[in-house]
């Protein structure tokens, strides 16, 4: 099996109003549950700060459904919200 194979991925998505921490914020959730960011990109329309990132979940020490619940109480401290799905689902949803 590939090292590709062997990731198992999700797609964060997280909009709000511009200020200083939200990245590092999110990234700190991330790191302290052993979750590696794969790709991130983010710009800032207009005061709105709007970021992706794909991140692998398969060495994580906490399931999908905790690490929501983390990265959500993160994200309602920055003040902004937070979206979070599996590679898989995300991927389903947007075939065309």
């Amino acid at each position: 099996m590939s090292a590709q194979q062997d990731k198992d991925l999700i797609v964060i998505t997280v909009i709000g109003v511009d200020r200083p921490g939200i990245v590092a914020g999110i990234a700190s959730v991330l790191a302290s549950s052993n979750v590696n960011i794969e790709d991130i990109s983010q710009t800032v329309l207009r005061g709105f700060f709007a970021m992706i990132m794909i991140a692998d979940i398969s060495k994580a020490t906490c399931n999908l459904s905790e690490l929501r619940e983390r990265l959500e109480a993160k994200a309602k401290e920055l003040g902004v919200e937070v979206f979070i799905q599996h590679s898989d689902i995300f991927r389903a949803m947007h075939r065309i």
